[in-house]
Protein backbone atom coordinates (compact mmCIF):
# COMPACT_ATOMS: atom_id res chain seq x y z
CA UNK A 1 0.00 0.00 0.00
CA UNK A 2 1.36 3.43 -0.68
CA UNK A 3 0.84 6.20 1.71
CA UNK A 4 -1.53 5.32 4.43
CA UNK A 5 -0.85 1.63 4.49
CA UNK A 6 0.29 0.32 2.12
CA UNK A 7 6.05 -24.58 -8.91
CA UNK A 8 6.13 -31.08 -14.11
CA UNK A 9 6.15 -34.54 -13.81
CA UNK A 10 4.76 -37.41 -15.91
CA UNK A 11 1.05 -38.03 -15.27
CA UNK A 12 -0.05 -40.98 -13.59
CA UNK A 13 -1.92 -43.09 -16.42
CA UNK A 14 -3.74 -44.92 -13.96
CA UNK A 15 -5.58 -45.34 -10.63
CA UNK A 16 -4.36 -46.93 -8.21
CA UNK A 17 -6.89 -49.57 -7.93
CA UNK A 18 -6.35 -50.13 -11.59
CA UNK A 19 -2.70 -50.84 -10.68
CA UNK A 20 -3.49 -53.16 -7.92
CA UNK A 21 -5.52 -54.95 -9.58
CA UNK A 22 -3.03 -55.55 -12.68
CA UNK A 23 -0.32 -56.01 -10.05
CA UNK A 24 -2.45 -58.91 -8.53
CA UNK A 25 -2.64 -60.32 -12.06
CA UNK A 26 1.33 -60.50 -12.47
CA UNK A 27 1.29 -62.18 -9.09
CA UNK A 28 -0.99 -65.16 -10.54
CA UNK A 29 -0.21 -65.53 -13.71
CA UNK A 30 3.08 -67.50 -13.92
CA UNK A 31 5.73 -66.41 -16.76
CA UNK A 32 3.66 -62.67 -16.93
CA UNK A 33 6.66 -61.26 -16.24
CA UNK A 34 9.82 -64.20 -16.96
CA UNK A 35 13.26 -63.96 -15.59
CA UNK A 36 16.18 -63.23 -16.97
CA UNK A 37 18.47 -64.24 -14.15
CA UNK A 38 19.66 -62.47 -11.14
CA UNK A 39 19.80 -58.68 -10.83
CA UNK A 40 23.05 -56.68 -11.88
CA UNK A 41 25.32 -56.74 -8.57
CA UNK A 42 25.19 -52.87 -6.83
CA UNK A 43 26.75 -51.69 -4.17
CA UNK A 44 25.83 -53.08 -0.61
CA UNK A 45 23.01 -52.16 0.80
CA UNK A 46 23.33 -48.44 3.04
CA UNK A 47 22.65 -47.74 6.64
CA UNK A 48 19.06 -47.11 7.35
CA UNK A 49 17.70 -43.39 6.91
CA UNK A 50 20.63 -42.68 4.26
CA UNK A 51 20.26 -41.76 0.57
CA UNK A 52 20.93 -44.72 -1.45
CA UNK A 53 22.76 -44.51 -4.55
CA UNK A 54 22.25 -46.52 -7.64
CA UNK A 55 23.63 -46.51 -11.53
CA UNK A 56 21.35 -46.83 -14.30
CA UNK A 57 23.33 -47.42 -17.26
CA UNK A 58 22.65 -46.57 -20.85
CA UNK A 59 19.57 -48.55 -22.39
CA UNK A 60 19.30 -50.51 -19.37
CA UNK A 61 15.97 -52.33 -19.39
CA UNK A 62 12.99 -51.53 -17.15
CA UNK A 63 12.99 -54.95 -15.88
CA UNK A 64 16.93 -54.58 -15.07
CA UNK A 65 16.18 -51.29 -13.45
CA UNK A 66 13.51 -52.59 -11.45
CA UNK A 67 15.39 -55.35 -9.74
CA UNK A 68 17.80 -53.19 -8.77
CA UNK A 69 15.63 -50.79 -6.92
CA UNK A 70 13.80 -53.93 -5.26
CA UNK A 71 17.14 -54.85 -4.55
CA UNK A 72 18.29 -52.14 -2.57
CA UNK A 73 15.31 -51.17 -1.06
CA UNK A 74 14.11 -48.63 -2.63
CA UNK A 75 10.57 -49.94 -4.44
CA UNK A 76 8.74 -52.51 -2.74
CA UNK A 77 7.97 -54.84 -5.97
CA UNK A 78 10.27 -54.38 -9.10
CA UNK A 79 7.49 -56.33 -11.06
CA UNK A 80 5.17 -53.39 -10.52
CA UNK A 81 8.03 -50.90 -11.73
CA UNK A 82 8.53 -52.95 -14.89
CA UNK A 83 4.66 -52.94 -15.30
CA UNK A 84 4.13 -49.14 -14.49
CA UNK A 85 6.77 -48.27 -17.30
CA UNK A 86 5.10 -50.05 -19.54
CA UNK A 87 1.64 -48.56 -18.98
CA UNK A 88 3.14 -45.09 -18.83
CA UNK A 89 4.69 -45.91 -22.02
CA UNK A 90 8.29 -44.38 -21.05
CA UNK A 91 10.29 -47.40 -22.12
CA UNK A 92 12.22 -45.32 -24.13
CA UNK A 93 13.02 -42.44 -21.96
CA UNK A 94 14.42 -44.02 -18.73
CA UNK A 95 17.77 -41.72 -18.59
CA UNK A 96 20.66 -42.95 -17.42
CA UNK A 97 22.62 -41.57 -14.68
CA UNK A 98 23.53 -42.08 -11.17
CA UNK A 99 20.13 -41.74 -8.68
CA UNK A 100 19.89 -40.93 -4.99
CA UNK A 101 16.98 -42.62 -3.78
CA UNK A 102 15.42 -42.58 -0.28
CA UNK A 103 14.14 -46.35 1.17
CA UNK A 104 10.84 -47.29 0.64
CA UNK A 105 9.10 -44.94 -2.24
CA UNK A 106 5.96 -45.73 -4.39
CA UNK A 107 6.85 -47.08 -7.42
CA UNK A 108 5.16 -44.29 -9.46
CA UNK A 109 7.65 -42.04 -8.27
CA UNK A 110 10.65 -43.75 -8.78
CA UNK A 111 9.30 -44.20 -12.62
CA UNK A 112 9.10 -40.62 -12.68
CA UNK A 113 11.92 -39.89 -11.77
CA UNK A 114 13.96 -41.81 -14.08
CA UNK A 115 11.66 -41.03 -16.56
CA UNK A 116 12.55 -37.13 -16.01
CA UNK A 117 16.51 -37.76 -15.53
CA UNK A 118 15.97 -36.59 -11.91
CA UNK A 119 19.01 -38.05 -10.23
CA UNK A 120 19.08 -35.96 -7.21
CA UNK A 121 16.31 -36.49 -4.43
CA UNK A 122 15.35 -33.70 -2.82
CA UNK A 123 13.04 -31.21 -5.38
CA UNK A 124 12.84 -27.66 -4.04
CA UNK A 125 10.43 -25.23 -4.91
CA UNK A 126 11.73 -21.54 -4.42
CA UNK A 127 8.79 -19.44 -4.69
CA UNK A 128 9.11 -15.60 -5.63
CA UNK A 129 9.60 -13.08 -3.08
CA UNK A 130 10.97 -14.99 -0.10
CA UNK A 131 14.14 -13.56 2.07
CA UNK A 132 17.30 -15.67 2.09
CA UNK A 133 15.91 -17.13 5.67
CA UNK A 134 12.99 -18.11 4.57
CA UNK A 135 14.45 -20.06 1.56
CA UNK A 136 16.75 -21.28 4.05
CA UNK A 137 13.82 -22.93 5.64
CA UNK A 138 12.78 -24.31 2.94
CA UNK A 139 16.34 -26.41 2.17
CA UNK A 140 16.48 -27.44 5.60
CA UNK A 141 13.08 -28.88 5.48
CA UNK A 142 13.87 -30.67 2.21
CA UNK A 143 17.01 -32.02 3.79
CA UNK A 144 19.56 -30.28 1.53
CA UNK A 145 21.44 -27.87 3.84
CA UNK A 146 21.06 -26.76 6.80
CA UNK A 147 19.36 -23.17 7.68
CA UNK A 148 22.57 -21.19 8.91
CA UNK A 149 24.99 -23.11 7.08
CA UNK A 150 23.02 -21.47 4.05
CA UNK A 151 23.03 -17.90 5.42
CA UNK A 152 26.63 -18.23 6.18
CA UNK A 153 27.39 -19.38 2.82
CA UNK A 154 25.95 -15.64 1.42
CA UNK A 155 29.12 -13.74 1.65
CA UNK A 156 29.36 -12.59 -2.41
CA UNK A 157 33.51 -12.86 -2.13
CA UNK A 158 33.03 -16.45 -2.11
CA UNK A 159 31.30 -16.57 -5.86
CA UNK A 160 32.02 -15.28 -8.83
CA UNK A 161 29.55 -15.27 -11.24
CA UNK A 162 29.85 -11.88 -13.83
CA UNK A 163 27.06 -10.56 -12.74
CA UNK A 164 28.26 -9.82 -9.27
CA UNK A 165 30.40 -7.57 -9.82
CA UNK A 166 27.45 -5.01 -10.55
CA UNK A 167 26.40 -5.96 -6.92
CA UNK A 168 27.86 -3.54 -4.41
CA UNK A 169 27.22 -5.20 -1.22
CA UNK A 170 28.41 -8.49 0.28
CA UNK A 171 24.85 -9.10 0.33
CA UNK A 172 23.58 -11.51 -1.88
CA UNK A 173 19.78 -11.10 -1.02
CA UNK A 174 17.72 -10.79 -4.17
CA UNK A 175 19.63 -12.70 -6.34
CA UNK A 176 19.07 -15.75 -4.84
CA UNK A 177 16.69 -17.14 -8.48
CA UNK A 178 13.29 -18.30 -7.17
CA UNK A 179 12.76 -21.84 -9.19
CA UNK A 180 12.40 -25.25 -9.21
CA UNK A 181 15.42 -27.19 -8.04
CA UNK A 182 16.80 -30.63 -7.86
CA UNK A 183 19.13 -31.41 -5.14
CA UNK A 184 21.35 -34.55 -3.34
CA UNK A 185 21.15 -34.67 0.42
CA UNK A 186 23.40 -32.46 2.75
CA UNK A 187 24.45 -30.28 -0.22
CA UNK A 188 27.38 -27.87 0.54
CA UNK A 189 25.93 -24.54 1.20
CA UNK A 190 28.12 -23.06 -1.30
CA UNK A 191 27.09 -25.60 -3.59
CA UNK A 192 23.49 -24.52 -2.96
CA UNK A 193 24.15 -20.78 -3.20
CA UNK A 194 26.54 -21.20 -6.30
CA UNK A 195 23.20 -22.68 -8.15
CA UNK A 196 21.13 -20.23 -7.02
CA UNK A 197 23.52 -17.38 -8.42
CA UNK A 198 23.66 -19.66 -11.73
CA UNK A 199 20.13 -19.44 -12.38
CA UNK A 200 20.20 -15.38 -11.69
CA UNK A 201 23.33 -15.37 -14.39
CA UNK A 202 21.15 -17.36 -16.84
CA UNK A 203 17.73 -16.55 -16.28
CA UNK A 204 18.04 -12.89 -15.76
CA UNK A 205 21.36 -11.15 -16.37
CA UNK A 206 22.34 -12.52 -19.01
CA UNK A 207 18.78 -11.48 -20.90
CA UNK A 208 17.53 -8.20 -19.44
CA UNK A 209 18.86 -4.94 -21.49
CA UNK A 210 19.53 -2.51 -18.91
CA UNK A 211 20.76 -0.03 -22.02
CA UNK A 212 18.76 3.34 -21.51
CA UNK A 213 17.56 2.80 -17.87
CA UNK A 214 17.55 5.19 -15.34
CA UNK A 215 18.48 1.73 -12.85
CA UNK A 216 21.53 -0.05 -12.06
CA UNK A 217 21.21 -3.80 -11.84
CA UNK A 218 21.12 -3.56 -8.21
CA UNK A 219 18.18 -0.86 -8.19
CA UNK A 220 15.95 -2.57 -10.68
CA UNK A 221 16.60 -5.92 -8.10
CA UNK A 222 16.04 -3.71 -5.45
CA UNK A 223 12.45 -2.30 -6.53
CA UNK A 224 11.59 -5.72 -8.18
CA UNK A 225 11.79 -7.51 -4.80
CA UNK A 226 9.72 -4.34 -3.13
CA UNK A 227 7.28 -4.79 -6.10
CA UNK A 228 7.01 -8.61 -5.84
CA UNK A 229 5.89 -8.41 -1.97
CA UNK A 230 3.51 -5.80 -3.04
CA UNK A 231 1.63 -7.16 -6.26
CA UNK A 232 -0.92 -9.91 -5.78
CA UNK A 233 -2.46 -10.16 -9.00
CA UNK A 234 0.25 -10.61 -11.91
CA UNK A 235 -1.51 -7.98 -14.17
CA UNK A 236 -0.81 -5.31 -11.63
CA UNK A 237 3.17 -5.78 -11.49
CA UNK A 238 3.93 -3.38 -14.10
CA UNK A 239 1.24 -0.76 -13.23
CA UNK A 240 2.49 -1.03 -9.47
CA UNK A 241 6.19 -0.58 -10.78
CA UNK A 242 4.78 2.48 -12.78
CA UNK A 243 3.82 4.17 -9.14
CA UNK A 244 7.13 3.47 -7.52
CA UNK A 245 9.16 4.42 -10.40
CA UNK A 246 6.71 7.87 -10.62
CA UNK A 247 7.16 8.70 -6.64
CA UNK A 248 11.10 8.45 -7.17
CA UNK A 249 10.79 10.48 -10.67
CA UNK A 250 8.95 13.31 -8.45
CA UNK A 251 11.29 12.79 -5.37
CA UNK A 252 7.97 11.65 -2.94
CA UNK A 253 9.29 8.85 -0.20
CA UNK A 254 8.25 5.23 -1.82
CA UNK A 255 6.31 4.54 1.70
CA UNK A 256 6.08 0.56 0.83
CA UNK A 257 5.38 -1.35 3.80
CA UNK A 258 7.25 -4.52 2.58
CA UNK A 259 10.36 -2.42 3.13
CA UNK A 260 9.24 -1.86 6.87
CA UNK A 261 8.40 -5.09 7.39
CA UNK A 262 11.86 -6.15 6.58
CA UNK A 263 13.49 -4.15 8.43
CA UNK A 264 11.23 -4.77 11.74
CA UNK A 265 12.32 -8.51 11.00
CA UNK A 266 15.93 -7.32 12.41
CA UNK A 267 14.34 -8.05 15.27
CA UNK A 268 14.18 -11.82 16.35
CA UNK A 269 11.55 -11.14 18.86
CA UNK A 270 9.56 -9.84 16.15
CA UNK A 271 10.26 -12.65 13.86
CA UNK A 272 9.17 -15.05 16.40
CA UNK A 273 6.05 -13.26 17.05
CA UNK A 274 5.05 -12.05 13.86
CA UNK A 275 6.61 -14.05 11.18
CA UNK A 276 9.56 -12.54 8.58
CA UNK A 277 6.33 -10.53 6.95
CA UNK A 278 4.36 -8.78 9.60
CA UNK A 279 1.05 -8.11 8.64
CA UNK A 280 -0.65 -5.40 10.86
CA UNK A 281 1.90 -2.73 10.86
CA UNK A 282 2.23 0.12 13.80
CA UNK A 283 2.72 3.47 14.10
CA UNK A 284 5.95 2.79 15.58
CA UNK A 285 6.68 0.29 12.77
CA UNK A 286 6.30 3.17 9.97
CA UNK A 287 8.61 5.10 12.23
CA UNK A 288 11.50 2.80 12.94
CA UNK A 289 14.97 4.33 11.69
CA UNK A 290 16.18 1.90 9.20
CA UNK A 291 17.62 2.62 5.94
CA UNK A 292 14.87 0.16 4.46
CA UNK A 293 12.33 2.27 5.99
CA UNK A 294 11.14 3.65 2.72
CA UNK A 295 8.46 6.15 5.07
CA UNK A 296 11.51 7.73 6.58
CA UNK A 297 14.07 7.52 3.98
CA UNK A 298 13.33 8.77 0.64
CA UNK A 299 14.76 6.20 -2.64
CA UNK A 300 15.70 2.96 -2.92
CA UNK A 301 16.41 1.22 0.22
CA UNK A 302 20.63 -0.02 0.17
CA UNK A 303 19.13 -3.40 -1.41
CA UNK A 304 16.69 -5.51 -2.42
CA UNK A 305 14.38 -6.93 0.73
CA UNK A 306 13.61 -10.46 -0.93
CA UNK A 307 13.94 -12.89 -3.94
CA UNK A 308 12.08 -11.45 -6.98
CA UNK A 309 11.38 -13.83 -10.20
CA UNK A 310 12.30 -12.86 -13.69
CA UNK A 311 8.46 -11.34 -14.75
CA UNK A 312 8.49 -8.82 -11.74
CA UNK A 313 12.21 -7.68 -12.90
CA UNK A 314 10.65 -7.65 -16.54
CA UNK A 315 7.46 -5.36 -15.08
CA UNK A 316 10.29 -2.59 -13.31
CA UNK A 317 12.26 -2.79 -16.86
CA UNK A 318 8.80 -1.99 -18.99
CA UNK A 319 6.64 -0.74 -16.34
CA UNK A 320 3.61 0.46 -17.56
CA UNK A 321 2.72 4.12 -18.61
CA UNK A 322 0.85 5.87 -15.67
CA UNK A 323 0.59 9.15 -13.99
CA UNK A 324 -0.05 6.90 -10.70
CA UNK A 325 1.48 7.59 -7.69
CA UNK A 326 -0.77 6.23 -5.07
CA UNK A 327 -2.77 2.45 -4.49
CA UNK A 328 -4.70 0.61 -1.44
CA UNK A 329 -5.56 -2.86 -1.68
CA UNK A 330 -8.91 -3.01 -2.69
CA UNK A 331 -9.24 -6.54 -0.08
CA UNK A 332 -9.47 -9.10 -3.25
CA UNK A 333 -5.92 -9.24 -4.09
CA UNK A 334 -6.27 -6.11 -5.94
CA UNK A 335 -5.58 -2.35 -5.82
CA UNK A 336 -7.40 0.76 -6.49
CA UNK A 337 -4.40 3.55 -7.97
CA UNK A 338 -4.79 7.25 -7.97
CA UNK A 339 -3.15 9.78 -9.66
CA UNK A 340 -3.83 12.60 -6.56
CA UNK A 341 -4.22 12.51 -3.07
CA UNK A 342 -7.63 13.32 -3.11
CA UNK A 343 -8.20 10.58 -5.47
CA UNK A 344 -5.87 8.06 -3.21
CA UNK A 345 -7.85 9.25 0.00
CA UNK A 346 -11.37 8.76 -1.72
CA UNK A 347 -10.02 4.92 -2.43
CA UNK A 348 -9.05 4.38 1.04
CA UNK A 349 -12.50 5.48 2.02
CA UNK A 350 -14.08 3.31 -0.30
CA UNK A 351 -11.91 -0.20 0.53
CA UNK A 352 -10.82 0.39 4.11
Amino acid sequence: MIGIRIAACVACLISLGVLAALALFVYATPGAISSDGPPPVRNAAPLAGDPILITIEQGESAKSIGRALQEQGIIESAKHFELMVGLTGVQESLEAGEYEFDSGIPVVEAVHRIAEGRTAARRVVIQEGLRSEEIGDILQAAGVCGKQDFLFALQKSRYSQPFLAQVSSDSLEGFLFPAVYDFRRNTPPEEVVGRLLDAFQLNVADKIQLEGQPFTLEEVVSLAAIVEREATEVSERPIIASVFENRLRSGIALQADPTVQFAVAADPASVARFGYWKRELTVDDLALDSPYNTYVYPGLPPGPIANPGLDTIQSVIRPAQTEYLYFVAKGDGAHAFAETLEEHLANIERYQ
